[in-house]
């Protein structure tokens, strides 16, 4: 049986071609220029016109995509940590491949394995190339979401990878493996590298220092202000773009802010995030009615100890008494 390989793609292709304004594109108040794409590929994200991005992670991401850095950003969920990367990609037009780096992802999912092909009607053993390999041939942006729930045979394959001018090396095949130049590293995690401290995030491990020292910027992405998760929630809340769904929202927004305090103090055991609040407004086209929506979207998900702490929170806000709603 005929072995074969994959050829790898002329690494000299696909550079940038341009560069774009940060202030312009992004709405900072940095006079600074990037690189970029002139044109859009199929793997760039598409566009989120109503996105709102926040300054320091906005930097550190375009510092990535400008020095060839490794970049983390951490923080809790539903803050958008991934969305934010693919937004910052789509607006320099930069291909980008998000994977979700869970237990179930193995080495051979990364590196790639034999695989038996018909060429010319004879059957071929080829290697075909994994996930890593793959990107790290090509212009592409790979962003690894949580990060920290990786298995740690998966992990020590991508240690060498967070190195900008490392090569990889497929023991398999004999091949080492130098990466494009325009190939960008990021990842996303709930946590530091040191573990759940919080309760919130089980399955996540905590990750060899070495590696969490090979990252040249760790950032973290945390609940927005108010006024902006406000601006945030309804660019993607259309039918609530009124004076009275402006105010419905900055109710919701305060509601999620109490949740969150009373989280940090101990009270509750988990947290509203952004994207809870925006399936509350989604909710509320089907069941038109904010309680029931809030019972259905958060507390329910909640421990029932803890359905009087968020009675008395939602009263505050709102001035309904959810027990007497429920009846």
């Amino acid at each position: 049986m005929l072995q074969t390989s994959q050829a790898a793609p002329d690494a000299g292709e696909f550079m940038p071609d341009t560069t774009v304004s940060v202030a312009e594109v992004f709405g900072l108040d940095v006079d600074l220029q990037v690189p970029a794409y002139s044109e859009r590929t199929e793997r760039v994200p598409d566009i989120d016109p109503d996105y709102i991005f926040d300054k320091r992670t906005t930097m550190a991401i375009l510092a990535g995509f400008s020095n060839d850095w490794r970049v983390l950003i951490t923080g809790f969920h539903g803050t958008g940590k991934s969305t934010h990367i693919e937004q910052v990609a789509a607006r320099l037009n930069w291909p980008c491949v998000r994977i979700n780096l869970d237990s179930h992802v193995s080495r051979i999912d990364l590196i790639g394995k034999d695989a038996i092909v018909l060429e010319d009607g004879k059957q071929v053993t080829t290697f075909v190339d994994g996930i890593l390999p793959w990107c790290y041939q090509r212009n592409i942006a790979l962003v690894f979401d949580e990060y920290d729930a990786g298995r740690p045979d998966v992990m020590f394959v991508i240690q060498r990878v967070l190195e900008s001018s490392g090569q990889l090396t497929l023991l398999d095949q004999s091949r080492v493996l130098r990466p494009h130049p325009a190939f960008r590293f990021f990842a996303t995690a709930n946590t530091v590298g040191l573990g759940d401290t919080t309760g919130l995030y089980h399955g996540t491990q905590q990750i060899n220092q070495a590696q969490m020292d090979r990252w040249s910027i760790t950032t973290v992405l945390n609940y927005m202000p108010a006024e902006t998760e406000v601006a945030v929630v309804l660019g993607k809340a259309p039918h609530l773009q009124t004076d009275e769904g402006r105010e419905l929202v900055t109710r919701m927004v305060t509601l999620a802010n109490l949740t969150r305090s009373a989280f940090k103090n101990g009270d509750l055991s988990t947290v509203m995030s952004p994207r809870t609040v925006i399936t509350w407004t989604q909710n509320l086209t089907f069941f038109k009615d904010p309680a029931l929506s809030f019972e259905l979207v958060f507390m329910n998900k909640c421990d029932p100890s803890e359905r009087a702490i968020l009675n008395e929170l939602y009263q505050r806000v709102f001035a309904v008494d959810l027990s007497e709603a429920e009846q």
